[in-house]
């Protein structure tokens, strides 16, 4: 799968959101949607992505009655509410003293990127050098989406948080934040160099990639995500293990726990590939249909 959606769309890190016109889904078309009902729950799995430019008009009909229907919203983790506290965490976990210097655990021809990254972004690689290099990975994705114009301000979590807390609705995850981190924190150190080392290749191709996924993801196209996956350099698989299918299997089992009319929203790149979230629901017995 691609670097960009699971670092990129999947991170907890705040980018600058600027100016752009406006996108909508086209029509007849929106972001995948489906029923989940099974075992006590008769609730909704939707297909998100965490970072988009300013404007960008996702709320369907579909999604909109789903989202009334709904008696909570459940998401990866509901600890993003907490700006603070994730990014304090983020700190805590991953940051250590005594780290080689950043350039060190890049090969030779991407170090060149690296200081162009960081430098654009207003950082250095001497400040990102006292982060482990999962971390140092997200920090150096996030910086370079600054030229997309896009952020996590605008992505789908923060506008469902808000609409499910107007209403008075309870809001859950179904991991925390901790969880995630650690599936990087805990891999091997040359996994997360190669992750790092990717990252910085991946950066140059950055902004046609996110088009494509943005556009691919408006219109509910799993087959051109898919596609995207398939296309890039594959990543570590013990990467992919810990960071995707790992939690996919934990997930599965979160949402045996769930009752009632769920909206659960969930990275795209959860739904797609090896070991994906549905084909695990559909493994546990859940019924699950697509209704955009």
């Amino acid at each position: 799968m691609s670097l960009l959606r699971w670092l990129g769309l999947c991170v907890l890190l705040l980018v600058v959101a600027c100016g752009r016109e406006p996108v909508a889904p086209p029509a007849g078309k929106g972001p995948a949607l489906w029923r989940v009902e099974g075992h006590g729950l008769n609730g909704w799995l939707f297909g998100t992505i965490h970072v988009l430019p300013k404007g960008v008009a996702w709320r369907t009909d579909k999604i909109r009655a789903a989202i009334k229907e709904a008696d909570q919203l459940v998401l990866e983790s509901a600890e993003i509410q907490d700006r603070a506290r994730t990014m304090a965490l983020f700190e805590k976990m991953g940051r250590s003293p005594g780290l080689p210097p950043l350039e060190a655990r890049v090969p030779v021809d991407e170090r060149e990127e690296l200081q162009r990254i960081a430098g654009e972004g207003g950082m250095s690689t001497q400040l990102l050098s006292s982060y482990e290099s999962w971390a140092a990975a997200m920090l150096v994705s996030a910086v370079a989406q600054q030229s997309l114009h896009i952020s996590g301000n605008e992505g789908v979590e923060p506008a469902l948080i808000d609409e499910f807390r107007t209403a008075g609705k309870p809001i859950s995850g179904l991991e925390t934040v901790a969880r995630q981190f650690g599936a990087f924190d805990t891999l091997p150190e040359a996994a997360q160099r190669r992750l790092l080392a990717q990252t910085v290749e991946e950066t140059r191709g950055m902004k046609a990639l996110y088009e494509r996924i943005l556009r691919a993801w408006l219109e509910g196209d799993l087959t051109a995500i898919a596609r995207e996956d398939e296309m890039g350099e594959q990543p570590d698989p013990v990467v992919v293990e810990a960071v995707l299918v790992a939690r996919n299997r934990d997930w599965s089992e979160a949402v045996r726990k769930l009752r009632g009319r769920p909206f659960i929203a969930v990275g795209t790149g959860h739904l797609t590939g090896r070991d994906n979230l549905i084909g695990l629901l559909e493994a546990k017995g859940y019924k699950i249909m697509r209704v955009q």
